[in-house]
């Protein structure tokens, strides 16, 4: 497959929300030190998930191609390998190591050569092994964000619907380790979903429902 090809102009709006996403974590990872209430987290995922299975829905066409062609795609491998690998660092340099607090630096110096050299000598299903591991780390925030909800409001006040959280940020630590572990099976997985028409306006649905559901729980519940 021809990098043309790779890069497909069809790919366009699902790069933009891409970057969005990706843009959107890196500012409450660096601006906010990981820190966002869970209101807000809620209402930007809900937006992010209605917007993207609408595209699927609107024009599921130039939605299967875009997906098809992710798993080798490289603009979108490097953008996710460099931003995990730099989120994960910054969490090292926040983080209460006091264990490691002699050797940290070679913390920074292994996790960053192997971030980086792998969109130089593992580019076969980057994108995959990027976005997997960034979404490791988006699952983190999930689960510390519903975890300081849990603790820090009254009994009476605090809703259960922070499950929600707790359940979406373990399924994507589920996925991503499988991800890592087996890239190839993303594109195994794509290409039964948008195989057939049907399947992406299910699946389009659901996750717009589920978008629509955060949206609610960030703007009235939370």
């Amino acid at each position: 497959m021809n990098q043309t090809k790779k890069e497909s102009p069809k790919a366009m709006p699902l790069f933009a929300l891409m970057l969005v996403f990706v843009g959107f974590f890196l500012y409450i990872a660096f601006s906010q030190n990981n820190q966002i209430n869970i209101a807000h987290l809620s209402v930007f995922l809900g937006l992010f998930f209605m917007a993207i299975s609408s595209y699927a829905i609107i024009r599921p066409d130039d939605f299967a191609q875009s997906l098809k062609l992710f798993p080798r795609a490289n603009a979108p491998g490097y953008i996710f390998m460099l931003a995990a690998t730099f989120w994960f660092l910054w969490n090292i340099k926040t983080e209460n190591m006091a264990d490691y607090k002699d050797i940290k630096h070679w913390f920074y110096i292994g996790f960053g050569v192997v971030g980086i050299g792998s969109c130089f000598y593992l580019r076969d299903f980057l994108a995959v092994r990027g976005v997997a591991v960034f979404m490791l780390l988006v699952a983190k925030l999930i689960l510390d964000t519903q975890r300081v909800y849990m603790f820090s409001t009254p009994s009476g006040d605090a809703t259960e619907w922070r499950l929600v959280f707790a359940i979406l940020g373990y399924a994507i630590v589920v996925v991503a380790m499988w991800m890592v572990i087996s890239p190839w099976r993303m594109r195994d997985i794509i290409n039964w979903g948008v195989s057939v028409r049907l399947r992406i306006y299910v699946k389009g649905v659901f996750w717009l429902l589920f978008g629509f559901l955060l949206l609610i729980l960030g703007l009235k519940v939370f």
